[in-house]
């Protein structure tokens, strides 16, 4: 069982003396990360270097780790032949490093002690960053490069903030995009769900006192991101814990919300004129696009997406090349975007069918084993697989988020992306390893 006696304890030692330094050093750039790219990624870095430099050989023996080696080649493969190299070999530092820092983190995560602690890491400036947003939205809140133009400063400090949100109307805090921040919002909010309901069931007053401050702060951030990707996946996430715990009356009271909601957007009258009276119009609105109306054709998803399959059905090897797909698309449409907003079909346009497919193959083992791992009693304890389920909601929220946005070209959110995985298969791989040794 863990010790819950406080909620954020002093820095928690690694139980390996020759990853204490890493893990020391992961603390302090996760705590960091929503705040500052460069110190959040470089401090990251450093330590997945020292791990890698202990465990060198150990990597060298995993499957998993020589899977992400092959799919390196591939991308490079893929960059050589593209359309554009230049632009490609850019998008490989989108990738590479990040499988790099997989490995490393993996072996650093393998205890529910440090599970715990990097969940509150995660949430906890979470709180700080939704307090951004309100000031940003309510109270006209500038960030200090509008404010002092210090452009140093910004590279040290992403403290980006624009009066209004971007786009207009829409929170956005420190992140350059609504939906970025949306995709964050709903990663801490599984997380800090998680341990909220550890909290309760657990009896810890003090975490219930801290964590109930930070869910209403997730929720009214998400509300004004005006992201239904993020609405849909925070409720959708409410209902998995549901279902996880047997909480049949939050099952019921959740589907009654998105019936309520759902019905005022899409049901036939008079029954949508009805409840629309009772579900606020901000909801129904956006649901149904009334909010953007009249938008260009190049501009809609589907859109984009028919034209990302058509590209990758023409090139279905080595793909078009990693961020090929914007000037492939402005030179089709006059329009200006930057992925097809769905990260699988941007995948097969751009590294082709062989590529994506590992990829995902190897996402996927990973978190067959986090599943199992779910399954093994005699290895986990019970409050420790509530907490494993969290990250492996947190990861699969995020998942799901791209498959109508991709965020993770904010490389915050690619890290911890690539966090959550490593949470998942650094526990399952010490789970795989002491049942090797137990037979």
């Amino acid at each position: 069982m863990l010790n819950h006696s406080k909620v954020f304890p002093a820095p928690q030692r690694h139980p390996d003396l020759h990853l204490r330094f890493a893990w020391n050093l992961t603390q302090l750039s996760v705590l960091l990360l929503p705040f500052s790219t460069l110190l959040g990624i470089v401090g990251s870095l450093i330590a997945v270097t020292a791990v890698w430099r202990s465990r060198f050989q150990a990597f060298l023996k995993q499957p998993v780790y020589l899977g992400f080696g092959l799919l390196s080649g591939l991308m490079i493969l893929s960059s050589i032949q593209a359309d554009s190299p230049p632009d490609a070999y850019l998008g490989l530092f989108n990738f590479l490093l990040f499988f790099f820092g997989f490995a490393g983190l993996s072996e650093l995560l393998q205890t529910p002690a440090q599970l715990r602690r990097l969940a509150w890491l995660i949430v906890v400036p979470s709180g700080f960053v939704c307090l951004l947003g309100i000031g940003q939205m309510l109270l006209g809140w500038l960030g200090y490069r509008q404010m002092l133009n210090l452009q140093i400063l910004w590279v040290v400090m992403h403290w980006m903030i624009d009066p209004n949100g971007t786009p207009p109307g829409r929170m956005s805090a420190n992140f350059f995009y609504a939906n970025v921040l949306a995709n964050y919002l709903v990663i801490a909010f599984v997380l800090a769900l998680g341990l909220a309901i550890a909290a309760i069931k657990e009896k810890q007053k003090r975490e219930q006192a801290v964590l109930g401050p930070i869910l209403l702060l997730h929720g009214s951030a998400l509300i004004l991101t005006n992201s239904r990707n993020g609405w849909a996946i925070a409720v959708g996430a409410c209902f998995v814990f549901a279902v996880y715990l047997g909480w049949r009356w939050l099952v019921a009271a959740v589907g009654i919300i998105v019936g309520l909601v759902l019905g005022a957007a899409f049901a036939p009258p008079p029954l949508q004129g009805i409840l629309r009276a009772i579900v606020p119009s901000f909801f129904w609105l956006r649901l149904t696009d009334q909010l953007f109306p009249d938008r260009p054709i190049p501009t809609l998803r589907t859109t984009q997406w028919q034209f990302a399959w058509n590209l990758a059905v023409e090139r279905p090897w080595l793909g078009w090349g990693l961020r090929n797909f914007k000037p492939l698309y402005l030179q089709e449409t006059g329009f200006t975007l930057g992925h097809p907003h769905n990260f699988p079909l941007m995948l097969l346009c751009e590294i082709g069918f062989p590529a994506t497919l590992l990829l995902f193959g190897l996402v996927g083992w990973v978190m067959f084993q986090g599943a199992q791992l779910l399954l093994q009693q005699k290895l986990v304890d019970p409050s420790d697989r509530l907490l494993l389920f969290s990250f492996i909601t947190a990861f699969m929220s995020n998942v799901v988020f791209h498959l109508f946005d991709v965020t993770f070209f904010d490389a915050r959110l690619n890290l911890l992306g690539w966090l959550l995985l490593a949470s998942v298969w650094g526990p399952s791989l010490k789970g795989l390893r002491a049942s090797s040794a137990n037979t």
